[in-house]
């Protein structure tokens, strides 16, 4: 009866507990002093929830390659302004604007997507201005 009771317990708390894990703020992963510019190709898109991850590879001076990881808005906020995971492809030339990870990993969160054209396409979780279109 008592493991019964401890077991229901535990499964209380774990329910409460995992949606407060799913979701981050952004001054808790990023900074927003440290801004970045990568300039390289798409390598993959994740359009999923909560937010957009794109995956890009970006040469340094030597052509050695390195693969950033880039978060963005959410899905359904980057749908209403007309884009979707359909709007960038493997191989597509861009520079991603955003601010760096506090880990020092190679992830940001997007402020804001170009293409090769010099057109806007995401706006990310962490960006206070509007796309250019």
């Amino acid at each position: 009866m008592n493991a019964t009771r401890y077991a229901l317990g535990f499964a209380a708390l774990l329910a409460i507990t995992l949606p407060v894990t799913a979701h981050h703020s952004f001054s808790a992963e990023f900074d927003q002093n440290k801004s970045v510019s990568l300039k390289g190709e798409v390598a993959k898109l994740e359009w999923f929830n909560p937010h957009i991850w794109l995956y890009i590879d970006v040469k340094d001076e030597q052509g050695a390659v390195t693969r950033w990881q880039c978060e963005g808005g959410a899905p359904n906020s980057l749908t209403r302004n007309g884009w979707s995971k359909d709007s960038l492809k493997a191989g597509d030339a861009v520079v991603v604007e955003g601010y760096l990870a506090k880990d020092a990993s190679n992830t940001c969160s997007i402020r804001l997507v170009k293409t090769a054209d010099g057109r806007g396409v995401f706006l990310g979780a962490g960006a206070q201005e509007s796309p250019e279109k």
